[in-house]
């Protein structure tokens, strides 16, 4: 007995399986409070660039030509702090339904893939790609028919005063204006543009997520057959990399589709008719060429890859404090 109780005391604490963690392992009540508490911390740290990205891509008195460090300094010289901040409250608090929503539909599709994808012949690294992927797409199916109203609603209070834009009096003056003009259709504009893009963007960062934390849990000698397991910092670091290399990918994939959204959702000068996608992609066509699409690419790909890496280390880091006690 006292050998059995030494032996186990040496074992590290964690195993190589607590860097997956499923959703049948996971106390659910625990998983999305300790989430919103988390997410809505890292959405703060990370709602600036959002704001300097959208201005960037929205603004049309020499903004989008600028700096994303010398946007941020423009916006603090004329708005303040609460310039940077603008959309952070409607964004944060409605945010809450759609992360249950997102959250939920993504561990419960994975976890239906792999055990689907079990019985396959194919390498480890593919299925858990294959998986993650899948997950990825349809949670963002899932969630896009909340977020795209969001979205509309905040990047509009994130521009406010911007020339092409109207004057709105918090979210719900935002709803009243776009419905009254527009209709319900109106605060989903752009909502083909993101499931047809995003949806495979989703697919390929999570895809990509959880073949690269596969393959460097292998390539650094760790196999859920053996008794070596990782430590917190070794874990953090993997699951910090694989996160930080598929937002930076993605950012280099998705930015011209999300310059056109961006545009799409928020502006009302494109004179007769309805805003669409194709009116939107020729004015940025005509203002700067093909390098109009990348505009805010800087900010975006800085918030992507941040996002990437705190994202995912967050993300993990619920699912490790949320396994169900035995």
């Amino acid at each position: 007995m006292v050998v059995e109780v030494d032996a186990a005391a040496s074992v590290p604490e964690l195993a190589l399986a607590d860097t997956d963690v499923n959703w049948d392992r996971l106390d659910k009540t625990r998983f999305h409070v300790i989430g919103a508490i988390l997410f809505t911390a890292q959405s703060a740290l990370l709602h600036p660039m959002a704001v300097v990205k959208t201005r960037m891509q929205v603004d049309g008195s020499g903004l989008s030509h600028m700096s994303g460090m010398t946007v941020t300094r423009h916006i603090l010289r004329t708005d303040g702090i609460p310039g940077i901040f603008k959309g952070f409250g409607t964004s944060a608090i409605g945010s809450l339904p759609g992360r249950v929503l997102s959250l939920t539909s993504l561990e419960v599709s994975k976890s239906m893939m792999l055990k689907y994808t079990e019985s396959l012949d194919m390498p480890e690294a593919t299925r858990i790609g294959i998986a993650n992927g899948a997950a990825g797409m349809l949670s963002n199916l899932v969630s896009s028919v909340y977020y795209v109203p969001l979205d509309v609603i905040c990047q509009r209070l994130m521009v406010q005063g911007l020339p092409g834009t109207s004057l709105c009096n918090g979210p719900f003056d935002v709803i009243r204006k776009v419905v009254r003009a527009e209709g319900l259709r109106g605060l989903y504009r752009g909502f083909l543009l993101t499931v047809v893009t995003q949806s495979p963007a989703s697919a390929l960062w999570w895809g990509a997520y959880g073949a690269a934390q596969h393959i460097i849990w292998r390539s650094l000698g760790y196999r859920n057959d053996t008794e070596k397991r990782p430590s917190h910092v070794e874990m953090v670091t993997v699951q910090a990399t694989a996160g930080m290399m598929a937002g930076a990918c993605s950012s280099v994939i998705t930015t011209p589709i999300d310059t056109v959204k961006t545009r799409l959702q928020v502006m009302d000068n494109y004179g007769a008719g309805r805003p669409s996608v194709l009116k939107t992609a020729k004015a940025l066509m005509k203002e700067d060429g093909w390098w109009g699409f990348y505009r805010g690419f800087g900010p975006r790909f800085l918030n992507m890859s941040l996002y990437g890496t705190t994202m995912i280390v967050t993300y993990e880091l619920i699912k490790r404090l949320s396994i169900k006690q035995a």
